[in-house]
C-alpha cells in the first residue's frame, strides 16, 4: 500500500477493509461494498475522500437517503471511542479553508470541496458537479440519484462508492449482482462472521436486542440484513413485503404485453412539490396487468398529458387523488380542472384513511402481473414502502415513512381504491373483447 495515499492523521484501514481501499488506490471508479453494520463503511469512505480531495481538487459528495439523516449520521456524528466528531477525524482543521455548518460543506486549502447531501434533494444542489460520490445506505436511497449522477461521473472520469447493508431484494441487490459481473467494478459482501468484528456471543446478544425492539419476525429479519448481509430477508416494517415476495416467487414480475382490445386505466399521485407518479393497468377477468409506470418532478401537468398521448393506449378511467380538487393559489384552478382543459377526463378517488388504502393494495397485489422493465421504478417503490420507525420509543409509527418510495406507493394505493369503480366497459361504453393473457 502506497504511503502517499494514506490519510494524514495516521488512520489505517482494517485488514478486511484493505481490498476496497486498494481498489480505490489503484484508480478504481465504481465500488460496491455490502458490509455489515458497524464495519466502518462510512469511516473508510470519509478518509478516502480526504485523500481524494488532496489528489484532485474537485467536488465530492457523501450522500445518505435523506438530508436530515445525513446531518445526524455523518456531519454531527461523534466517534464513541474518541469523543471527537467523525468529520474532524477525517478532515483535520488544519487542512480546511472554511467549514459551512448550515450547508454541511467543507472547503479545503487544496481547492476541493466536500459536502454531505441527501438523495432526496440531489437534483437541487447547486455548484460544481461532483467528481466523487459516496452513496451511503444505498439500499434505502432513491435509486434515481444514480441515474442522475452517473452521466456526470462518466463524463468527468469521476468515481462512485456504494456502501450499505441489504434491505430485501431491491435495487441494492440488483446493483451488487450487476457489479459482480461488470468489468471494472469492485463488489464485496462481508458479514459480521467474515470480519471478526464481533464474537458469536456479541452477535447473539445483538440479535436478541433486535427481537426485543422490533418483534420476532422483523427483529430477526433486520438482524440478518444488517449483520449477516442477507438480501433474502424482508425489509423491516415494509407494508407489502409478503405480497411482493409472493409476486416474485410466482414470476409475476416479468414481461407483460399490452392488449390493444382492453382499456388502460391509470392511477395518479400528484406531487405539488415532490414527484408525480402514474401507473397504467389493464383488467382481464381476475387479472390486473400493470403494463407501465412514469414518474417525474419539476414539470408542468402538460408534460404528463403528452406522455399519456405518446403511448398507443386506449384509456379507460384516470383515477386521481382527492387533493387534485384543490385549487392552485396562483392559477385558481385544480389539477383535475387543468387536466380536463387539456382533454383528460378523470375520476377522483374518495378520501379514505391511508390504512384502508394499504389494505386495498394488499388485496389487489395477488391479482397483479407487473412488467419488469417498464414498471421497475414503481415495483421498487412498492418493495421499499414501509412504516416509520421511532428510534426513541423503539416502535413503528402508524404512518408510513415519507421518502422516495412514497409517491409510487401512493399512486398504486389510489389505483387499488379506484379500480372497483371501473366497470367492465371501455371508455366508449363498448363491451370488452377479452383476448389472450398477454403475459409472456
Amino acid at each position: 500500500m502506497s504511503e502517499v495515499l494514506l490519510p494524514a492523521n495516521d488512520w489505517r484501514p482494517r485488514a478486511y477493509q484493505r481490498n476496497l481501499w486498494g481498489y480505490m488506490e489503484r484508480g478504481g471508479k465504481r465500488a460496491v461494498a455490502v458490509w455489515h453494520r458497524r464495519a466502518g463503511k462510512d469511516e473508510q469512505c470519509l478518509h478516502w475522500a480526504a485523500v481524494a480531495a488532496h489528489q484532485k481538487p474537485a467536488t465530492y459528495w457523501h450522500m445518505l437517503p435523506q438530508a436530515a439523516q445525513a446531518r445526524k449520521a455523518i456531519w454531527d456524528a461523534v466517534n464513541p471511542h474518541t469523543g471527537r466528531k467523525r468529520i474532524d477525524e477525517a478532515f483535520p482543521l488544519e487542512l480546511r479553508a472554511s467549514t459551512r455548518n448550515n450547508e454541511m460543506i467543507i472547503q479545503f486549502k487544496s481547492g476541493a470541496t466536500w459536502q454531505v447531501v441527501g438523495s432526496d434533494n440531489y437534483n437541487s444542489l447547486v455548484g460544481s458537479p461532483p467528481y466523487g460520490v459516496v452513496f451511503s445506505e444505498w439500499s434505502l436511497s432513491d435509486p434515481a440519484a444514480w441515474s442522475y449522477i452517473s452521466p456526470i461521473l462518466e463524463e468527468n472520469g469521476g468515481w462512485a462508492m456504494f456502501i450499505y447493508t441489504p434491505r430485501g431484494r431491491n435495487h441494492g441487490k440488483t446493483l451488487y449482482e450487476n457489479a459482480l459481473t461488470r468489468e471494472g467494478w469492485f463488489a464485496e459482501k462481508l458479514s459480521a462472521q467474515d470480519t471478526g468484528v464481533f464474537t458469536k456471543r456479541q452477535l447473539r446478544n445483538i440479535e436478541l436486542e433486535y427481537i426485543q425492539d422490533f418483534g420476532q419476525n422483523d427483529g430477526r429479519s433486520r438482524f440478518r440484513q444488517e449483520y449477516l448481509v442477507d438480501f433474502e430477508s424482508a425489509i423491516s416494517g415494509a407494508y407489502y413485503a409478503h405480497e411482493m415476495d409472493r409476486l416474485e416467487a410466482d414470476q409475476r414480475i416479468r414481461r407483460v404485453m399490452w392488449e390493444p382490445n382492453l382499456p388502460v386505466h391509470t392511477g395518479w399521485d400528484i406531487g405539488f412539490r415532490d414527484s408525480t407518479c402514474i401507473w397504467f393497468a389493464q383488467i382481464q377477468r381476475d387479472e390486473v396487468r400493470v403494463i407501465d409506470y412514469i414518474e417525474n418532478s419539476g414539470v408542468a401537468v402538460g408534460w404528463y398529458v403528452n406522455e399519456l398521448r405518446s403511448r398507443p393506449y386506449a384509456y379507460g378511467t384516470h383515477l386521481l387523488p382527492h387533493d387534485s380538487l384543490v385549487s392552485d393559489l396562483t392559477s385558481g384552478t385544480s389539477i383535475k380542472e387543468t387536466l380536463s382543459g387539456l382533454g383528460v377526463q378523470s375520476t377522483v378517488v374518495g378520501k379514505a384513511p391511508v390504512y384502508d388504502g394499504i389494505n386495498a393494495v394488499r388485496q389487489l397485489l395477488p391479482r397483479c402481473f407487473f412488467d419488469a422493465e417498464k414498471c421497475k421504478r414503481g415495483v421498487e417503490a412498492l418493495q421499499n414502502y414501509r412504516r416509520e420507525w421511532d428510534e426513541k420509543r423503539k416502535v413503528f409509527h402508524d404512518k408510513p415513512l415519507h421518502d422516495w418510495s412514497s409517491h409510487g406507493a401512493d399512486a398504486f394505493r389510489y389505483l387499488a381504491q379506484g379500480l372497483p369503480q371501473v366497470t367492465a366497459s371501455d371508455s366508449w361504453g363498448k363491451p370488452l373483447q377479452y383476448a389472450s393473457t398477454g403475459v409472456v
